[in-house]
């Protein structure tokens, strides 16, 4: 998933037609708050950032994704109609991977996007195991004993959390902001809901997911108990 915050809805409604006809999935935001409801959802595999927005600007947006832990390894392509370079290096120093100038072609835009996907994706492990589990985050599937297990996105993101800490335990507010993201208000209780339905649905690989009373929840192998 491609997230473009754009506030020129002809623009941006060009930009995700052409995405969604080279074959990615792609939403258009045009403000910060649509974006932030939609990253509380589901967290992209880049985002291309217009500068000029109202509301947060473009490099208000990307200072915060840079400062959270949740959404620091973001790719992000820069885009503005200012072609001077002190705009250029305040995005780069600023954390993005790469910047568009307006006007910009849309193949420029799509070729562009495959080059840093290709290099984020080249310092990114995308196969994850602990015991029986195995994750693919290319694919976004699970397997349990090479059989598939079907998770909902924050069963997924749960596992996840979990799977790239294995043994690190977790409080439920740390698990709250890493899956549900900084602003979620909701209550702890919801941790444990999701915690116990996906138990559930990994069977005899539920015992990896520990609970450390009185603190939180852990990933271990059963047989390190």
């Amino acid at each position: 998933m491609i997230y473009c915050v754009e506030d020129d809805s002809a623009i941006r409604d060009l930009m995700v037609y052409t995405l969604k006809a080279c074959g990615f999935e792609a939403l258009g935001f045009e403000n910060d708050t649509g974006f932030w409801e939609a990253m509380r959802e589901q967290r992209p595999e880049m985002i291309l950032l217009d500068v000029m927005l109202p509301g947060e600007d473009g490099m208000t947006i990307l200072r915060k994704l840079r400062n959270s832990p949740v959404t620091s390894g973001i790719p992000v392509i820069m885009a503005t109609a200012k072609d001077s370079e002190y705009d250029k290096v305040m995005g780069l120093d600023s954390g993005a991977d790469d910047y568009l100038v307006k006007p910009f072609g849309m193949m420029e835009m799509v070729s562009r996007i495959k080059a840093v996907l290709r290099r984020s994706g080249n310092h990114q492990d995308l196969t994850l195991s602990c015991g029986m589990i195995l994750m693919d985050k290319n694919k976004h599937t699970v397997k349990v004993d090479g059989e598939p297990v079907l998770l909902t996105l924050k069963e997924y993101e749960l596992l996840k959390l979990f799977m790239e800490s294995n043994g690190r335990v977790f409080t439920r507010d740390n698990i709250l902001q890493s899956v549900w993201g900084i602003n979620f208000s909701g209550e702890t209780r919801t941790v444990d809901v999701h915690i116990g339905t996906l138990r559930t649905k990994l069977e005899k690989a539920g015992d990896y997911i520990r609970t450390i009373r009185g603190v939180g929840y852990k990933m271990e192998m059963a047989h390190e108990q």
